[in-house]
């Protein structure tokens, strides 16, 4: 048996992955590197459009809400036509709506595009992520999955410096930068991502790839995976607390009388060591039994952010920030490749939608709860964040796997769409 061991390496799988992987990659890199609407948003509208403060938040409110709206429904467009053309009405859509933000005329029309941007811009999260998994052995999930991470750091890091250069010559090149990345997404998706999915096709006898039973099931019955269900609320309490960096860490500075140079530093600091270091320690951690890196990852994140509860000033910031930092490079890739090792093939796609959107709804309701624990509590939000990491651990212990599967024999590379046997459910 081939020691895939030694065949998880990050050169090898990125140099053995089929085209359609490559390019998914690429593709992830330029859709985030033109991720200048969530960014810019409030912005554009108090500066642009004249609209209040109190407008444009809710206008960034409304376009988070869209986003898990539109995670959840691109799952189930991933599963019902496939994940070639989820990308594609996402990509091409993203760039008609982002395009009319900036010429709509009113603030409830501004209102309804931010909405559907932010909706049909979310369906591609859920294809791709499903495409990830079926066109990569499964020894090589993880790694793909924290490659895949990589694309999305690097992009969305360098998408504020490049908007707002951008922004520099003008709003409505900022809006046609955005439109063109998706479409440069959506070109890349036409040329290599395959027609048609390996779990939805099955070889006949005369060994033509024929198309196999239509769609079955839909979002009750991923709600009926119990351990699943489970996974997911997992996913929402790392979001919530894991936002906290955004949301308390600043105010928390600031009454410490620390200046903002301080919440800089520490949030540069989190994101060097994502980027430099992820794919490394991935290397050693996609080894280990899944339950036991998410594990790893809750008792880590909940105790760095119940650190910063310490007193002594800049030394607990720092220490907290590389606890809570190296949960995320602990367990990152590894949650978000379990939804693809968890799910039934003609479900794949509502699996991942449904762990995405509850990453998502637990990103965008985190920091309200955060704030408003600070606002009464003060220090002992943290604390609050340790007890819900000290949840989370208990949720995946009783929701995943305690041994990981037997490693498959790596396959030889192919650039076509593999004709795969269903993936089990680890979850049942």
């Amino acid at each position: 048996m081939t020691d895939t061991t030694q065949d998880t390496g990050i050169w090898v799988t990125i140099r053995e992955a089929p085209v359609a992987v490559k390019a998914l990659l690429i593709g992830n890199f330029v859709n985030k590197l033109g991720w200048f609407l969530q960014v810019f948003l409030v912005l554009f509208l108090t500066t642009s459009k004249g609209f209040s403060d109190v407008q444009a938040g809710t206008a960034l409110g409304v376009y988070g809400g869209g986003t898990v709206i539109g995670l959840i429904i691109g799952g189930s467009l991933s599963d019902k036509i496939g994940p070639r053309a989820a990308v594609l009405i996402s990509m091409f859509g993203m760039a008609g709506f982002v395009l009319a933000i900036a010429y709509v005329p009113s603030y409830t029309a501004v209102l309804v595009v931010v909405a559907l941007a932010g909706a049909v811009g979310q369906f591609y999260r859920p294809a791709s992520a499903a495409l990830l998994t079926e066109l990569t052995p499964k020894h090589r999930q993880v790694m793909i999955f924290a490659v895949y991470r990589l694309t999305m750091n690097v992009g969305a890091t360098a998408a504020p410096l490049v908007g707002a250069a951008l922004v520099a010559v003008s709003w409505d090149l900022l809006f046609i930068g955005e439109a063109l990345a998706a479409l440069a997404y959506a070109a890349v998706a036409i040329i290599a991502l395959p027609k048609r999915r390996s779990t939805t096709t099955e070889a006949a006898d005369d060994g033509e790839v024929q198309d196999a039973p239509a769609d079955r099931g839909n979002y009750l019955t991923v709600l009926r995976d119990y351990k699943y269900v489970l996974f997911l609320v997992c996913m929402f309490i790392n979001a919530a607390i894991y936002m906290q960096y955004l949301a308390v860490l600043p105010l928390h500075m600031k009454a410490d009388g620390l200046s903002t140079w301080w919440f800089s530093a520490v949030v540069a600091l989190n994101g060097f060591i994502v980027i430099t270091c992820e794919l490394l320690v991935t290397k050693v951690v996609q080894h280990w039994p899944a339950k036991l890196v998410v594990i790893a990852g809750f008792v880590l994140l909940g105790g760095g952010l119940a650190f910063y509860a310490l007193p002594g000033g800049v030394a607990i910031f720092v220490i907290g920030t590389l606890l809570w930092t190296l949960a995320e490079i602990i367990a990152g890739p590894t949650m978000f490749a379990y939804p693809g090792m968890a799910a039934p093939p003609q479900l794949l796609g509502r699996y991942v939608g449904s762990a995405h959107a509850m990453f998502g709804l637990g990103s965008a309701l985190g920091p309200f709860l955060g704030v408003w624990v600070w606002n009464n509590s003060g220090t002992q939000v943290w604390l609050w964040c340790g007890l819900a990491g000290a949840v989370g651990v208990v949720l995946a212990y009783f929701a995943m796997p305690g041994k990981p599967e037997a490693a498959e024999e790596p396959p030889a590379a192919v650039d076509t769409v593999p004709v795969a046997e269903p993936l089990p459910s680890e979850s049942s």
